[in-house]
């Protein structure tokens, strides 16, 4: 079995075997859940905290780098930055709107938050804004404060590019750290089925099946979100007369592919064939938009952030505030940027948006179970997004090559 099975079998055994607890043996619950269960799923949840500093930090910066270092073709990266993050605020709001009018969360009981989120949720938006500015970079990195991370990080990729290949030393060890904290993730994630069965029964066993009900609208909520974002971008290939017909049958494989793995850096090198030869997209702009699309382009991520930390709010009975969706949504967008292609890397970001707002980091136990239902999903979109995208800009390049040529050349008179 693949690490993909072996989760969902875990998920399986785990619900079945929180059920039998939950309504054979109530008894042994407490002690079960004391001794073995909760102390092996927050094991797990401090094995995935443990590589999300290295990851964000320098994953962020060698995507900062590589932008940067495209200065000959800027308009590129303007063009697709640009609407990358339009639509990766469209996401954000599709997933959070959808998660308000569902409230997949409403109505769980015996949820108590833990004491470690009420300093959060006294601090004002303009104190909390302030606060995403750091005194130290060490200090954010040693106290894991993701947000000052990625605030951090975005300093040191302006830096980088000053000091132009004065700092190639420092780029490179970046690198090494990445690869580095992408292997750990990985044997990270062979011990996920038992984190996940650990985590799925613990949370069945104490709470019942009633989870699985709000579960089950959990995930129906995020793959409808998935799916409408993914019928925008069918949308918006119809309206550019792009064939979208062609599109979605060209990408079949990558998108299998991307479904299967949960992704976007396996897909790669088989999105960037298709595209190409499948698709007919033009060589340059593929050659450089999808790459920084697998890099920074995650509208998947964005649902899931905003959608899962509104989710978790009213599991834990917390006020939906104004300061609260704006705290969801500035973390969320961020951290859509800085989310790794690899499978599980929901888990690992979504720390960093429940901090932001001051929800317990808990609730990520509850969804863990069913992380591997929606990554295939999220990842398809990621695919479908970033394709899109490039093809967006080859249109907009022929638009102005077009107008360019149109234009009268001056004469010496003139």
């Amino acid at each position: 079995m693949n690490l993909s099975t072996l989760i969902l079998v875990a998920l399986g055994v785990g619900i079945l075997f929180g059920t039998l607890l939950n309504g054979a043996f109530p008894e042994a619950i407490i002690p079960l859940d004391h001794y073995l269960l909760a102390p092996l799923g927050r094991s797990f949840l401090r094995l995935i905290q443990f590589v999300v500093v290295p990851i964000v930090f320098s994953s962020l910066i060698l995507g900062l780098t590589r932008i940067q270092s495209a200065a000959q073709v800027g308009r590129y990266v303007l063009k697709l930055l640009s609407s990358y993050l339009l639509t990766s605020f469209m996401s954000l709001c599709l997933g959070m709107t959808i998660a308000l009018v569902l409230q997949p969360g409403v109505g769980m009981t015996g949820l108590i938050p833990v004491s470690s989120s009420s300093s959060a949720e006294s601090l004002s938006l303009i104190g909390w804004l302030v606060s995403l500015i750091p005194t130290n970079p060490l200090e954010a990195l040693s106290t894991s404060n993701l947000l000052q991370i990625i605030f951090s990080a975005a300093l040191f990729g302006v830096g980088i590019h000053l000091a132009q290949e004065k700092a190639n030393p420092f780029v490179e060890l970046l690198e090494s750290l990445y690869i580095i904290s992408e292997k750990i993730l990985g044997v990270i994630l062979y011990v996920a089925p038992i984190g996940v069965f650990a985590l799925i029964s613990s949370v069945i066993a104490t709470q019942g099946l009633g989870l699985i009900a709000r579960l089950l609208l959990y995930v129906l909520g995020l793959l409808f979100s998935s799916a409408l974002m993914i019928g925008f971008y069918a949308g918006v290939l119809f309206f550019l007369k792009a064939k979208p017909g062609k599109f979605f049958s060209s990408l079949s494989e990558s998108l299998s592919l991307g479904f299967g793995t949960a992704s976007s850096n396996a897909v790669l090198p088989v999105l960037l064939r298709d595209i190409q030869e499948g698709y007919g997209l033009r060589p340059d702009i593929a050659s450089f938009a999808i790459p920084l699309g697998t890099a920074l382009k995650r509208d998947g991520s964005a649902i899931l952030q905003g959608f899962n930390a509104l989710f978790i709010a009213q599991i834990y009975h917390v006020p939906i505030t104004s300061s609260l969706l704006l705290a969801i949504g500035l973390s969320s967008l961020l951290v859509s940027f800085s989310t790794p292609g690899v499978p599980g890397s929901a888990l690992i970001t979504m720390t960093t948006v429940l901090s932001a707002a001051g929800l317990p980091l808990e609730g990520v136990a509850i969804v863990a179970g069913v992380d591997r239902l929606t990554d295939g999903f999220k990842t398809v979109l990621n695919i479908v997004g970033n394709s899109t995208h490039a093809i967006v800009l080859s249109y907009w390049e022929a638009e102005e090559s077009i107008d360019l040529a149109t234009q009268p050349v001056p004469t010496q008179d003139s």
